[in-house]
Protein backbone atom coordinates (compact mmCIF):
# COMPACT_ATOMS: atom_id res chain seq x y z
CA UNK A 1 0.00 0.00 0.00
CA UNK A 2 1.39 3.44 -0.60
CA UNK A 3 1.56 5.61 2.22
CA UNK A 4 -0.01 9.36 1.58
CA UNK A 5 3.12 10.79 1.08
CA UNK A 6 3.76 9.96 -2.46
CA UNK A 7 0.40 8.96 -3.48
CA UNK A 8 -0.65 12.67 -4.74
CA UNK A 9 3.19 12.79 -6.85
CA UNK A 10 2.58 9.55 -8.32
CA UNK A 11 -0.56 10.83 -9.90
CA UNK A 12 0.58 14.06 -10.49
CA UNK A 13 3.56 13.31 -12.14
CA UNK A 14 2.36 9.74 -13.85
CA UNK A 15 5.08 7.34 -11.98
CA UNK A 16 5.01 4.32 -10.67
CA UNK A 17 7.21 2.74 -7.09
CA UNK A 18 9.87 0.83 -8.17
CA UNK A 19 11.54 0.09 -4.92
CA UNK A 20 11.41 0.07 -1.43
CA UNK A 21 10.56 3.74 0.31
CA UNK A 22 12.81 5.24 2.42
CA UNK A 23 12.97 7.78 4.99
CA UNK A 24 15.84 10.47 5.85
CA UNK A 25 15.84 13.18 8.27
CA UNK A 26 14.87 15.75 5.78
CA UNK A 27 12.15 14.00 3.28
CA UNK A 28 10.62 10.35 2.01
CA UNK A 29 11.82 8.89 -0.59
CA UNK A 30 10.45 6.18 -3.14
CA UNK A 31 12.29 4.57 -6.22
CA UNK A 32 10.09 5.23 -8.96
CA UNK A 33 9.73 4.49 -12.86
CA UNK A 34 9.05 7.29 -15.31
CA UNK A 35 8.10 6.15 -18.22
CA UNK A 36 11.45 3.97 -19.10
CA UNK A 37 13.27 6.17 -16.95
CA UNK A 38 14.58 4.89 -13.32
CA UNK A 39 13.87 8.12 -11.26
CA UNK A 40 13.32 8.82 -7.58
CA UNK A 41 10.78 10.65 -5.67
CA UNK A 42 11.76 12.72 -2.91
CA UNK A 43 8.81 14.36 -0.76
CA UNK A 44 10.04 17.00 1.68
CA UNK A 45 9.31 16.41 5.53
CA UNK A 46 7.49 19.50 6.88
CA UNK A 47 11.27 21.10 8.79
CA UNK A 48 13.37 19.95 5.52
CA UNK A 49 15.83 22.70 4.54
CA UNK A 50 16.51 21.39 0.97
CA UNK A 51 13.38 22.35 -0.46
CA UNK A 52 15.30 25.20 -2.46
CA UNK A 53 17.77 22.19 -3.76
CA UNK A 54 15.43 21.91 -6.93
CA UNK A 55 16.59 25.16 -8.11
CA UNK A 56 20.25 24.31 -7.66
CA UNK A 57 19.70 20.92 -9.10
CA UNK A 58 18.02 22.83 -12.38
CA UNK A 59 20.47 25.31 -12.04
CA UNK A 60 23.31 22.75 -12.79
CA UNK A 61 21.22 21.23 -15.61
CA UNK A 62 22.89 17.52 -15.16
CA UNK A 63 26.45 18.27 -15.12
CA UNK A 64 28.26 17.05 -12.05
CA UNK A 65 24.42 15.94 -10.56
CA UNK A 66 21.20 13.79 -10.58
CA UNK A 67 18.55 15.54 -13.33
CA UNK A 68 15.41 17.35 -12.59
CA UNK A 69 12.47 15.26 -13.97
CA UNK A 70 9.86 17.23 -12.18
CA UNK A 71 9.65 19.63 -9.03
CA UNK A 72 7.21 21.55 -6.91
CA UNK A 73 7.20 23.08 -3.79
CA UNK A 74 6.68 20.14 -1.74
CA UNK A 75 8.40 17.48 -3.76
CA UNK A 76 10.95 16.28 -6.38
CA UNK A 77 11.43 14.18 -8.91
CA UNK A 78 14.94 13.46 -9.75
CA UNK A 79 17.33 10.89 -11.71
CA UNK A 80 18.31 7.47 -10.16
CA UNK A 81 21.96 7.18 -9.95
CA UNK A 82 22.19 3.25 -10.24
CA UNK A 83 25.82 2.68 -10.85
CA UNK A 84 27.21 0.46 -8.11
CA UNK A 85 30.30 1.82 -7.04
CA UNK A 86 30.45 3.52 -3.51
CA UNK A 87 32.83 6.30 -2.35
CA UNK A 88 32.02 5.61 1.18
CA UNK A 89 33.12 2.13 0.80
CA UNK A 90 35.86 2.95 -1.12
CA UNK A 91 37.08 5.65 2.02
CA UNK A 92 36.25 3.00 4.75
CA UNK A 93 38.40 -0.08 2.41
CA UNK A 94 41.82 1.95 2.48
CA UNK A 95 41.02 4.18 -0.60
CA UNK A 96 40.45 7.56 1.07
CA UNK A 97 42.43 9.80 -0.44
CA UNK A 98 41.03 8.12 -4.59
CA UNK A 99 37.05 9.28 -3.21
CA UNK A 100 38.91 12.38 -2.23
CA UNK A 101 40.07 12.78 -5.88
CA UNK A 102 36.42 11.91 -7.46
CA UNK A 103 35.22 14.55 -4.75
CA UNK A 104 37.61 16.89 -6.43
CA UNK A 105 36.38 16.55 -10.03
CA UNK A 106 32.47 16.43 -8.25
CA UNK A 107 33.22 19.63 -7.60
CA UNK A 108 35.23 20.84 -10.30
CA UNK A 109 31.79 19.86 -12.56
CA UNK A 110 29.56 21.39 -9.98
CA UNK A 111 31.35 25.00 -10.02
CA UNK A 112 32.16 25.15 -13.76
CA UNK A 113 30.55 28.09 -15.01
CA UNK A 114 27.26 28.60 -16.76
CA UNK A 115 24.67 30.83 -18.97
CA UNK A 116 21.81 30.08 -16.41
CA UNK A 117 20.75 32.86 -14.29
CA UNK A 118 21.56 31.62 -10.57
CA UNK A 119 18.76 31.20 -8.30
CA UNK A 120 17.30 33.81 -6.68
CA UNK A 121 16.32 31.35 -3.86
CA UNK A 122 20.05 29.81 -2.58
CA UNK A 123 20.88 30.93 0.94
CA UNK A 124 23.74 33.04 2.04
CA UNK A 125 26.93 31.72 4.01
CA UNK A 126 25.90 34.11 6.38
CA UNK A 127 22.72 32.84 6.97
CA UNK A 128 23.86 28.93 7.03
CA UNK A 129 26.17 29.93 10.10
CA UNK A 130 23.59 31.43 11.95
CA UNK A 131 23.00 28.25 14.35
CA UNK A 132 26.36 28.42 14.97
CA UNK A 133 26.51 31.74 16.04
CA UNK A 134 23.74 30.92 18.25
CA UNK A 135 24.99 28.39 19.82
CA UNK A 136 28.57 29.96 20.68
CA UNK A 137 28.73 30.59 24.37
CA UNK A 138 27.51 26.75 24.94
CA UNK A 139 30.92 25.55 24.33
CA UNK A 140 34.43 26.94 24.35
CA UNK A 141 35.64 25.15 20.89
CA UNK A 142 32.15 26.75 19.24
CA UNK A 143 33.10 30.06 20.31
CA UNK A 144 36.50 29.44 19.19
CA UNK A 145 34.30 28.29 15.69
CA UNK A 146 32.04 31.47 15.72
CA UNK A 147 34.69 33.97 15.57
CA UNK A 148 36.71 31.72 12.96
CA UNK A 149 33.30 32.23 10.95
CA UNK A 150 32.57 35.55 11.50
CA UNK A 151 36.08 36.53 10.04
CA UNK A 152 36.33 34.12 7.31
CA UNK A 153 32.57 35.83 6.32
CA UNK A 154 33.58 39.13 6.16
CA UNK A 155 36.64 38.65 4.06
CA UNK A 156 34.12 36.54 1.33
CA UNK A 157 36.20 36.05 -2.67
CA UNK A 158 34.79 33.89 -5.22
CA UNK A 159 31.20 33.94 -4.25
CA UNK A 160 29.51 31.19 -6.20
CA UNK A 161 26.28 28.94 -6.00
CA UNK A 162 27.37 26.15 -3.91
CA UNK A 163 26.19 22.71 -2.80
CA UNK A 164 26.53 23.07 0.53
CA UNK A 165 26.27 19.53 1.81
CA UNK A 166 29.03 17.10 -0.47
CA UNK A 167 30.07 14.31 1.53
CA UNK A 168 30.86 10.61 0.83
CA UNK A 169 27.33 9.49 0.84
CA UNK A 170 26.03 12.66 -1.41
CA UNK A 171 28.05 11.55 -4.48
CA UNK A 172 26.69 8.64 -6.03
CA UNK A 173 28.02 6.32 -9.18
CA UNK A 174 25.80 7.80 -12.22
CA UNK A 175 27.40 4.83 -14.40
CA UNK A 176 28.06 6.02 -18.35
CA UNK A 177 27.04 9.50 -16.32
CA UNK A 178 29.90 9.45 -13.87
CA UNK A 179 29.98 10.49 -10.48
CA UNK A 180 26.43 12.87 -9.55
CA UNK A 181 26.13 14.79 -6.34
CA UNK A 182 22.52 14.97 -4.49
CA UNK A 183 20.81 16.96 -2.13
CA UNK A 184 22.22 20.09 -2.34
CA UNK A 185 21.74 22.72 0.42
CA UNK A 186 21.70 25.01 -2.34
CA UNK A 187 24.03 27.81 -1.04
CA UNK A 188 25.75 30.84 -2.03
CA UNK A 189 29.11 32.06 -0.91
CA UNK A 190 33.03 31.32 -0.85
CA UNK A 191 33.47 28.93 -3.13
CA UNK A 192 36.15 27.53 -0.36
CA UNK A 193 33.15 26.57 1.65
CA UNK A 194 32.39 23.56 -0.91
CA UNK A 195 35.22 21.70 0.10
CA UNK A 196 34.61 22.41 4.17
CA UNK A 197 32.60 19.00 5.49
CA UNK A 198 34.84 16.76 3.42
CA UNK A 199 37.77 17.16 5.52
CA UNK A 200 35.19 16.27 8.44
CA UNK A 201 34.04 12.65 6.54
CA UNK A 202 33.27 10.04 5.78
CA UNK A 203 31.14 9.80 9.00
CA UNK A 204 30.99 8.25 11.54
CA UNK A 205 34.58 6.86 10.81
CA UNK A 206 36.59 8.87 13.26
CA UNK A 207 39.41 6.54 12.78
CA UNK A 208 39.61 7.62 9.40
CA UNK A 209 38.99 11.35 9.68
CA UNK A 210 40.49 12.17 13.54
CA UNK A 211 43.89 12.32 12.25
CA UNK A 212 45.68 15.87 11.71
CA UNK A 213 48.11 14.20 8.85
CA UNK A 214 45.19 13.37 6.87
CA UNK A 215 43.20 16.31 7.37
CA UNK A 216 46.34 18.30 6.09
CA UNK A 217 47.25 15.79 3.43
CA UNK A 218 43.52 16.47 2.21
CA UNK A 219 43.64 20.41 2.21
CA UNK A 220 46.56 20.38 0.16
CA UNK A 221 44.97 17.86 -2.12
CA UNK A 222 41.49 20.04 -2.74
CA UNK A 223 43.63 23.24 -2.98
CA UNK A 224 45.53 21.77 -5.64
CA UNK A 225 43.11 20.11 -7.31
CA UNK A 226 40.97 23.40 -7.53
CA UNK A 227 43.11 26.12 -7.25
CA UNK A 228 42.43 27.31 -3.61
CA UNK A 229 44.16 28.32 -0.69
CA UNK A 230 45.11 25.30 1.95
CA UNK A 231 45.04 27.39 4.93
CA UNK A 232 42.18 28.88 4.09
CA UNK A 233 40.42 25.41 3.15
CA UNK A 234 41.62 24.21 6.94
CA UNK A 235 39.99 27.21 8.59
CA UNK A 236 36.56 26.79 6.59
CA UNK A 237 36.75 22.85 7.70
CA UNK A 238 37.40 24.11 11.26
CA UNK A 239 34.59 26.61 11.44
CA UNK A 240 31.84 24.13 9.86
CA UNK A 241 32.97 21.15 12.39
CA UNK A 242 31.21 24.07 14.83
CA UNK A 243 28.02 24.62 12.82
CA UNK A 244 27.99 20.61 12.30
CA UNK A 245 28.18 20.09 16.09
CA UNK A 246 25.80 23.07 16.62
CA UNK A 247 23.59 21.47 14.46
CA UNK A 248 24.14 18.11 16.86
CA UNK A 249 23.19 20.13 20.09
CA UNK A 250 19.43 21.51 17.96
CA UNK A 251 18.63 17.98 16.86
CA UNK A 252 19.72 16.55 20.43
CA UNK A 253 22.65 14.30 19.43
CA UNK A 254 25.92 14.00 20.85
CA UNK A 255 28.48 16.92 19.28
CA UNK A 256 31.81 14.71 20.09
CA UNK A 257 32.49 13.59 17.00
CA UNK A 258 32.02 17.50 15.22
CA UNK A 259 34.31 18.41 18.62
CA UNK A 260 36.93 16.13 18.20
CA UNK A 261 37.21 17.30 14.23
CA UNK A 262 37.65 20.88 15.92
CA UNK A 263 40.22 19.66 18.40
CA UNK A 264 42.16 18.05 15.49
CA UNK A 265 41.54 20.60 13.03
CA UNK A 266 42.97 23.71 15.67
CA UNK A 267 46.41 23.15 15.61
CA UNK A 268 46.41 23.15 11.83
CA UNK A 269 44.94 26.53 11.86
CA UNK A 270 46.58 28.02 14.33
CA UNK A 271 49.92 26.77 13.31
Amino acid sequence: MISPEFAVHLAKWSVVPDGVPMDTPSSWLLPVRYGTTSAVLKVYKPASDERHGADFLKYLDGNGAVRVMEADDTALLMERAIGSRSLMEMAVKGEDIQSAEILADTILRLHAPRSLEIPKTLVPLETQFMCLFKRANDHPLLRKCASLARKLLEGQNDIIPLHGDLHHSNVLDGGARGWLAIDPKALIGERTYEVANLLGNPWPHGEIVHDTVRMHKLAELYATRLCLNADRILAYSLAHAGLSASWDLDDGFDPGYRLKCIEVLTPLVER
